[in-house]
């Protein structure tokens, strides 16, 4: 197949998710993903990994209608009326394909689509569902040097005006939180969201390091939120770029919120307004 027209490289962003509840909420995390998409140049397409789509297979969608996923329970009413009709773009899962030979990707035409890993960080990023959307799975079988070495490969996409979102949480122990905690950090889940800022910043190729990191088990006590992070580095690691922080913080004590990207200059999240009615 032919491959789009290179370009400058695009940015990219590892974006800590948090709650479903933010996709409507304007609060610093939700604010610093509306000014990155109003700061990134306008993409051909978005690849997101998120880890809401983890499955024991490396997949990316290849339907044209991708649907909305509210794949979650006991959330607002809300937040189940949330739609984000971005169209796909099936060519781009042949892009994918060829950009990370030899690891094998198969199409997925109809089982998945936009799940809530994605949309609540694009109703505020690209409001207007424009932009196609396309999503490539978390495989659960293979290990963090796999996925290291993923993110690597994807590194030529951004040069094909596809712009990478990884989107996951650092730090995700759902049964330690405290939603009633609204800002304090437990200092295990502190050390190791900085143990993990620390790496990124020098050393993003040594990222698997940090399953060595004496509260690894506590902040990761499933790996599908840890993994999008991990295929960043990878991709942080080949880039001439150092990451940057977005936005940082944490819900519950034990969901970090931190959030970067690659490529771009500093980010002011204070000019979006509230979210109108038609993004909702």
């Amino acid at each position: 197949m032919t491959s789009s027209p290179e370009r400058e490289p695009l940015p990219a962003t590892f974006i800590g998710h948090g709650s479903p509840n933010n996709a409507l909420e304007l609060n610093p995390y939700t604010a610093a993903w509306r000014a990155f998409g109003h700061a990134v140049p306008r993409p051909r397409a978005i690849l997101v990994v998120s880890a809401h789509w983890y499955i024991e297979a490396t997949a990316v969608t290849a339907m044209a209608r991708p649907p909305t996923i509210h794949d979650f329970y006991g959330f607002p009413r809300a937040l189940f009326e949330v739609q984000y009709p971005a169209p796909g773009l099936p060519e781009l899962a042949e892009e994918v394909a060829d950009a990370v030979k030899p690891t094998w990707v198969g199409a997925d035409h109809d089982s998945w689509g936009i799940d809530h890993g994605s949309w609540i960080i694009l109703v505020h990023a690209f409001p207007d569902a424009s932009v196609p959307v396309v999503q490539l799975s978390v495989n659960g079988r293979e290990d963090l040097d796999y996925h290291l070495e993923l993110g690597r490969r994807l590194a030529s996409l951004r040069r094909q005006g596809v712009l990478l979102i990884f989107s996951g949480n650092i730090v995700h122990n759902l049964r330690a939180a405290d939603f009633r905690n609204t800002g304090t950090i437990y200092k295990w889940a502190q050390d190791f969201d900085d143990a993990a800022t620390s790496l990124l910043v020098s050393d993003p190729a040594s990222m698997p390091r940090l399953t060595a990191q004496r509260h690894y088990h506590d902040a990761v006590p499933t790996p599908d939120h840890f993994l999008p992070f991990v295929q960043f580095a990878g991709l942080a690691s080949v880039s001439s770029d150092r990451a940057s922080t977005l936005v940082s913080g944490v819900m519950g004590g034990s969901v970090s919120m931190t959030s970067y990207t690659l490529g771009m200059s500093e980010v002011h999240p204070d000019a979006p307004g509230p979210l109108t009615e038609e993004e909702r």
